[in-house]
């Protein structure tokens, strides 16, 4: 009887507001043994509102994030300023990657441009790109 393999990361936090890319991203975190827990938000200030109440307790916290630039009320832009005012042991502990559809230039290097930035990619994304992750 084959092991089963334990996920590469305990929590992985999805912030979209498309039910469709956030269903098709979260089947591929469970599907690939990316992510134990996966922790699903539509809506950017719910995702924000749950990192800083938790923000200096590690076992509650993400190790992954995933998040969208175009969302309602806070876009993924707003969401990493808002970020960057949280506690350097989260940001120390999460790897925040942007993942969107756009294919605006200047999206992709204010992604890229950001400090807490790992990467940006273009949805959807994939096993391979979910590999390339450690």
């Amino acid at each position: 009887m084959l092991k089963e393999l334990d996920p590469k990361f305990e929590t992985v936090m999805i912030i979209d507001d498309n039910l469709v890319d956030l269903y098709i991203i979260s089947r591929m975190v469970t599907k690939n043994n990316f992510g134990k827990n996966v922790l699903h938000y539509t809506e950017a200030q719910e995702a924000m509102k749950y990192l800083h109440e938790n923000q200096n307790n590690i076992s509650k916290l993400p190790q992954i994030i995933f998040v969208d630039i175009y969302m309602p009320l806070m876009s993924g832009f707003e969401f990493l300023e808002v970020y960057d005012t949280l506690s350097a042991t989260l940001k120390n502990y999460c790897k925040t990657y942007v993942i969107s559809s756009t294919i605006d230039n200047e999206d992709i290097a204010r992604s890229s441009h950001n400090k807490n930035v790992v990467s940006f990619h273009v949805k959807p994304i994939t096993k391979e790109f979910l590999d390339r992750i450690i």
